[in-house]
């Protein structure tokens, strides 16, 4: 096996292909893809389900990044609590899990098994087993998915994202955009770089065949970043800033406080 095998179709769907599986033993070989599949699929969600920014926090500062600042479990929320050292380590260990997903996807189905794997180590970093399924927003776990699966259409994401951001300074809205444009960008990429489909005696249709992971990524994306979108109508959304912008004790002295005012207020 070449390594552009090993990227295209994985040990699994290379074995099925080179014996001709799904015609000389069609069983065995829908039993093997489906296999595959599911392993990529579950073994990727619990490495998704790793969240670092709470086991970051956890460890090191032992608190709960859910209970300060946006209260989301990701790396701008840890940047701003913590500051550029944490958000760093957290930046570091939600792209590696997603790596390490699409590889496992790789390994199995090829191309096909990394938007699997990708698509769950998203899905496990938004809702974690470990963690009552309450994790972060799967940015960084997404765009490293992208980048993965297909590095043209991470660059044209990340470019969007940086206009994006360098105007607005808002991060979820260049996160949303990205989202919103995500299936577009990858279907008008693979359009262009794969060869046409051709089912029987049907024209050739150009497109992507990996555009249904892309949308759902966008989807669930796009709905953890609901709370921002109605702070983004309001006008009253956080502009980010490189730095950590308050310290953690001042966060929790400040919960500390609008909590009592709030009981204050009730009685």
């Amino acid at each position: 096996m070449t390594i552009a095998d090993f990227f295209q179709s994985g040990f699994v769907l290379h074995y099925i292909n080179k014996n001709q599986l799904f015609v000389n033993n069609g069983g065995l070989a829908l039993t093997l893809f489906i296999a595959s599949c599911v392993i990529a699929a579950v073994a990727s969600y619990f490495l998704g389900s790793l969240n670092f920014a709470i086991i970051i926090s956890g460890k090191t500062y032992k608190q709960d990044i859910r209970n300060y600042g946006s209260k989301n479990a990701g790396m701008t929320n840890m940047m701003r609590i913590y500051g550029r050292k944490a958000a760093g380590l957290t930046l570091l260990g939600d792209a590696l899990k997603a790596i390490i997903a699409c590889l496992i996807g790789y390994a199995l189905l090829g191309n096909l098994g990394a938007y699997v794997a990708g698509t769950f180590s998203v899905i496990g970093h938004m809702f974690p087993i470990y963690y009552n399924f309450k994790g972060g927003k799967g940015v960084v776990t997404a765009a490293v998915t992208m980048c993965m699966c297909n590095p043209f259409v991470f660059v044209i994401i990340v470019i969007i994202y940086a206009i994006v951001v360098g105007i607005s300074r808002y991060i979820s809205l260049g996160a949303v955009m990205c989202m919103l444009v995500y299936p577009f960008v990858l279907a008008g990429v693979d359009s262009w770089l794969l060869p046409a489909i051709q089912i029987g005696d049907s024209d050739p249709v150009s497109g992507s065949p990996y555009a249904i992971f892309a949308l759902l990524i966008a989807v669930l994306v796009i709905y953890k970043h609901k709370e921002n979108i109605k702070r983004l109508r309001a006008g009253t959304e956080s502009k980010f800033v490189f730095k950590k912008s308050v310290k953690a004790d001042e966060v929790i002295q400040n919960d500390k406080k609008n909590t009592d005012s709030e009981s204050s207020d009730d009685e």
